[in-house]
C-alpha cells in the first residue's frame, strides 16, 4: 500500500506524515528528501541546489520521479509507504492520495512561529521572513507559484481537490486529531490483510 500526502504551506503535512509511518511502521518518502541527495551529489549545499533548481525546472521532475520510483520499489517489497511531495499523487495514481489543508494566515502563522523557533524550519521554509505579514504574503504567493509551475510541468492543477481521496482541515485540529481521521479513512479504503494487520 502507497499514501501520498501533499498540503498547502504551514497545513502539517510532514508532521502527520512522521505519525503515521510510525502508527503504520511505513517507511516514509519524501521529495525534500530526494533535493538533498540530488544537492550531495552535486556538491552543493541545498540552499545554492535550490537555487540551482530555479533555473532548471527539470530538477523538480526528477526529484519527483525519484520519489515515485523508490516508493514502488518498497511497496513490491511488501512495505507499507508514506509518500510526500506536491505531484506523489499524480505520479502515483494507485496510491491513496490524502490532502492536508489549513486556512492561509494559520498556515502562515505556524511557518511564522517554526522560523522563530529552529535553524530546520528555516531551511525547510527557504525564506528568512521579517514578520508575520510577510510570512503571509510569501505563503499566498507560494501557493501560487507553486500551482503554475506544476501546472506547467505536469499539466496538473494541485488545487484542485478533487484529485485527492481524503482532504483533512487541521486549521483547528490537532496533528494527533489530524492522523486520527486519516487512518479511519485508510482502514476503509484499503482491504488488504496487510493492511488491516498494520492497521
Amino acid at each position: 500500500m502507497i499514501i501520498t500526502i501533499t498540503g498547502n504551506p504551514g497545513s502539517g503535512k510532514s508532521t502527520l506524515a512522521k505519525i503515521l509511518a510510525q502508527k503504520l511502521n511505513a517507511e516514509r518518502i519524501y521529495v525534500g528528501g530526494m533535493f538533498r541527495e540530488m544537492a550531495r551529489e552535486k556538491g552543493m549545499n541545498l540552499e545554492e541546489f535550490n537555487l540551482y533548481a530555479r533555473s532548471h525546472s527539470q530538477v523538480d521532475v526528477d526529484a519527483d520521479m525519484r520519489s515515485a520510483m523508490k516508493a514502488r520499489k518498497l511497496e513490491k517489497e511488501g512495505k507499507i509507504v508514506l509518500a510526500e511531495g506536491r505531484m506523489q499523487f499524480h505520479l502515483l495514481p494507485e496510491s491513496i492520495k490524502i490532502y492536508v489543508h489549513v486556512d492561509s494566515k494559520e498556515g502562515a502563522r505556524r511557518i511564522w512561529n517554526d522560523l522563530q523557533a529552529t535553524r530546520e524550519g528555516m531551511e525547510r521554509n527557504q525564506k528568512k521572513f521579517k514578520s508575520y505579514e510577510e510570512a503571509l504574503r510569501g505563503t499566498l504567493e507560494r501557493n501560487i507559484t507553486d500551482a503554475k509551475r506544476y501546472k506547467k510541468l505536469y499539466g496538473v492543477d494541485i488545487t484542485n481537490l478533487k484529485l485527492y481521496d481524503f482532504v483533512v482541515d487541521t486549521t483547528l485540529m490537532t496533528a494527533d486529531n489530524a492522523a486520527a481521521k486519516v487512518l479511519e479513512f485508510v482502514r476503509q479504503k484499503d482491504k488488504s490483510p496487510r493492511a488491516k494487520k498494520s492497521l
